[in-house]
């Protein structure tokens, strides 16, 4: 029997950069956000903020203001998550990975909380676990509405 006999169904796929923060997030975490830096390419569909970069305006390169949140391209998150880091106000919404910036991460955020396996986004779920990390004492207590906060 073949490869193809076997598995006849070709699977359709999302790139990693392609999954955008659910609602029920922002509901649970109840915060407003001055600026989305990282926003889907139409704009935040449920996203509580006050502006936003997409893609095409290229957050990475654009001054940072006020609270932040972040659902980086998870392909490329070692820039994001330096420069959320070093910003210091705001939520961000990863992949847990064993790397440098997952390193930092864990040692400089004021509250980071591991989301279930499996956690549905918009475009569907993803097979890796979420973190949700918190910087600044306002943003590391509202985690406390996701689960347990380190």
């Amino acid at each position: 029997m073949t490869q193809l006999q076997l598995f006849p169904a070709v699977k359709q796929r999302h790139t990693s950069d392609d999954y955008w923060t659910p609602k029920w997030l922002f509901d649970a975490l109840g915060l407003t956000f001055d600026l989305d830096v990282a926003c889907p390419p139409e704009g935040p569909a449920h996203t509580p903020c006050n502006a936003y970069f997409t893609e095409a305006d290229n957050g990475l390169t654009m001054p940072w203001h006020g609270r932040v949140f972040m659902n980086p391209p998870f392909s490329n998150a070692t820039p994001w998550v330096n420069k959320w880091l070093d910003h210091a106000n705001g939520i961000a919404v990863t992949v847990a990975g064993k790397s440098k910036w997952a390193d930092r991460l864990w040692l400089e955020a004021d509250g980071i909380v591991l989301l279930k396996q499996d956690m549905h986004f918009v475009q569907g779920r993803i097979p890796w676990p979420i973190i949700v990390s918190a910087k600044g004492s306002d943003n590391a207590k509202a985690l406390t509405a996701l689960g347990k906060v380190r």
